[in-house]
């Protein structure tokens, strides 16, 4: 009876680290895929950026990824954070879709830095009037 448990116990655990290590190897797969995603654009330099997966949710052939970009060797500061939707194609995850959280490394506006004006120079809705002093003659 002991000898039974012993080997049912063994079993489990060898299960669970199995299915441990696949979805460390599956969370892999995806920061793959994003990676080979924005390696099709020519405005950017894959290499100068970390690219790490902050978190992910697997559902069947479909994955939903928060994933972070710093610049290497920079401060490393506030991350960038975009949302991606991939699917499996075989062993592999490929983008299905983003979701911009503020700026994004494919493209787009930036987020705006503290104290900068928004495109065209206008002020936000709301915003009180800002006149320029006039000089003194």
């Amino acid at each position: 009876m002991v000898k039974q448990i012993r080997i049912a116990l063994a079993a489990v655990v060898l299960v669970c680290s199995s299915a441990g290590c696949n979805r460390a190897n599956q969370q892999e797969a995806v920061r793959q895929g994003v990676i080979d995603y924005l390696a099709k654009r020519s405005n950017l330099n894959i290499s100068g950026m970390n690219v790490d997966v902050t978190s992910v949710i697997f559902r069947k052939d479909e994955a939903d990824a928060l994933v972070s970009f710093t610049a290497k060797g920079a401060n490393p500061g506030q991350p960038m954070s975009v949302r991606y939707t991939l699917e499996r194609r075989g062993n592999q995850w490929v983008v299905k879709n983003r979701e911009d959280a503020g700026g994004n490394p494919h493209g787009g506006n930036m987020p705006a830095q503290p104290g900068a004006m928004p495109p065209g120079g206008a002020m936000p809705p709301g915003h009180p009037s800002v006149e320029t002093p006039k000089s003194k003659p």
